[in-house]
């Protein structure tokens, strides 16, 4: 199969069980058509840019260099990974998911593969031993797994993530679901401890990205809750206290090294973002509105090619706006902005603030929010345009749900 596509395990799961979802659902009266949503209107304008852009003559690029051709049996594949890769999840995820049970069972069963990586992420990181790299190696994965990378001395965990930046976006997108899973779980202990394990993972990766996107989704998901300035309050209290205590320990010194904004370790790799983004946006300007094909040949992303040989674009809307231009990016994000208005307006239409329905507007509301912050610390690799696909379709499903139920309550 893999000299028709690309066959990835993600691919298989979509061919074997979304393909068949997608024509049961068709099937169905009370299934919403494709494009009756504003979120619908977003995607098909980016997916249909994005399918036309294939047919651009030129060479396809990467990080290494000239891949192939652009042939008409290469747009051709491109048009079909769009389908399986973007169209097929989301068409399923938002359409099936039609009451809060099913929204739920699907929250429980992410948020449990997730909190499975975050034991064998703290092994990793406190034995020093990668357990599944050598798996790109024996299962001829392509790269699909990193390799060992280490942050002031700590290893950096990424259990089957592919990259660490990956498992920490994880770990947020498994610590925002929980908020909500948490009210069900009646053993304090257990409660916690879930919690516990969840930040535990989330550190262990030493991805400052996903750290801040820890804090969006932390301070979203309060201020859209009661007494939300009260406890911003307690939080900035507790984090200044933290910082403080922390750096009178010894060895202290060295966490407060690693943290976002106030640490100076690794600085090079904020500097080489920097750069990047200064440099991307020169090449934009060559190609503004549609991008290019071969911007990694100009001579500005020449001079951002690492020690490894490659050019690594850690910036999702980088790579949108130099491959599909500002057109491109402004429908990729317009498609996430219309999701996110989406899930406020249902949560706004709910009476009652201390509901389910409205808690779990909350972590959606502040859980993409906090993803859409992450992507712009690293590229759409490995699971990370699975998540954001998936994650958004999960927000249209619950706005398209409490609509529902609202017009049911109004005797509409």
């Amino acid at each position: 199969m893999s000299y028709f596509f690309n066959l990835t395990y993600a691919r298989v799961l979509s061919l074997l069980i979304f393909i068949p979802a997608f024509f049961s659902l068709r099937k169905k009266n009370d299934t919403t058509s494709f494009g009756r949503t504003l979120p619908d209107k977003a995607l098909i304008a980016y997916l249909l840019l994005t399918a036309i852009l294939c047919f651009r003559e030129g060479n396809i690029t990467s990080g290494t260099g000239i891949v192939n051709n652009q042939t008409l049996t290469n747009s051709l594949r491109e048009i079909f990974y769009l389908f399986i890769d973007i169209f097929l999840p989301y068409f399923v995820i938002s359409r099936s998911l039609k009451n809060f049970q099913s929204i739920r069972d699907a929250i429980l069963s992410l948020a449990f593969a997730i909190m499975v990586l975050a034991p064998l992420a703290l092994f990793e990181s406190l034995k020093g031993w990668l357990l599944y790299s050598s798996l790109s190696r024996v299962f001829e994965l392509g790269g699909g797994m990193g390799g060992y990378q280490a942050r002031d001395g700590v290893l950096r965990a990424l259990v089957t993530a592919g990259h660490s930046i990956a498992l920490g976006y994880l770990m947020v997108v498994g610590i925002g679901l929980y908020l909500f899973l948490q009210s069900s779980i009646q053993q304090k202990f257990i409660r916690r401890f879930g919690m516990a394990l969840l930040v535990a993972g989330l550190i262990v990766p030493v991805a400052r990205g996903p750290w801040i996107g820890s804090i969006v989704l932390l301070v979203v998901f309060i201020l859209t809750g009661r007494n939300s300035l009260q406890r911003l309050m307690i939080l900035a209290m507790m984090a200044i206290i933290s910082v403080s205590l922390i750096s009178i320990f010894p060895g202290g010194e060295r966490v407060i090294n690693l943290l976002p904004f106030i640490g100076s370790t690794n600085i090079d790799s904020i500097n080489y973002r920097e750069r990047l983004l200064t440099n991307s946006m020169i090449v934009i300007q060559h190609d503004p509105w549609f991008g290019s094909i071969d911007y990694l040949d100009a001579p500005e992303m020449q001079s951002m090619r690492q020690g490894e040989g490659i050019i690594d674009l850690v910036n999702t809307y980088i790579w949108v706006a130099l491959d599909k231009g500002l057109v491109g990016l402004g429908l990729f994000v317009n498609f996430f902005a219309l999701t996110l208005f989406g899930i406020f307006q249902a949560m706004r239409s709910i009476p009652d603030r201390d509901s389910e329905e409205y808690l779990l507007g909350r972590v959606l509301l502040a859980t993409l929010l906090a993803i859409l912050v992450i992507i712009y610390t690293v590229s759409s690799i490995t699971v990370v345009p699975i998540v954001y696909w998936s994650f958004a379709s999960l927000g249209v499903a619950y706005a398209q749900m409490i609509k529902k139920q609202s017009r049911m309550s109004n005797g509409g």
